[in-house]
């Protein structure tokens, strides 16, 4: 069964380059609902936390710089099928090979600097949820 909760960051650069707006409203216009959101900027460890599962892995390091290279935007949203939904609305995570109109393809600079995160499971949506927002801090 899928779920109706994904989890969502708006990465440093797409924060940077000013793309908030433009991705907040592409995911709302999606059909996406926020049911939780705050601007957060992550600690070196705080990243490698999050990211703990690509530990090991040849861009790990690179990836923990970047995520705490500036501010970013962590959100809740819900829609029905909503992780599977997301992904195919971000696009691929490389944004040469993500299709046209995805947020990827529009705002990405790279395949590190993606502009946004996006939930691959709905295991995953509620571990990332939770370790960003409380209970009492969603809709």
């Amino acid at each position: 069964m899928t779920g109706n909760l994904t989890f969502t960051m708006i990465k440093p650069t797409a924060v940077k380059n000013n793309h908030i707006g433009d991705i907040l409203k592409m995911i709302n216009e999606a059909g996406f609902k926020i049911v939780a959101m705050k601007y957060t900027r992550l600690s070196p460890e705080r990243a490698a936390a999050f990211y703990a599962v690509h530990k090991g892995k040849p861009f790990y390091e690179n990836l923990v710089s970047f995520m705490c290279s500036g501010p970013i935007v962590a959100a809740i949203l819900e829609k029905e099928n909503a992780v599977e939904d997301y992904r195919s609305f971000i696009g691929a995570t490389n944004p040469e090979k993500a299709e046209e109109g995805t947020v990827r393809k529009r705002y990405a600079t790279s395949m590190t600097e993606n502009a946004v995160h996006g939930s691959d499971s709905d295991e995953n949506a509620a571990i990332e949820a939770n370790f960003f927002f409380s209970k009492l801090e969603r809709y």
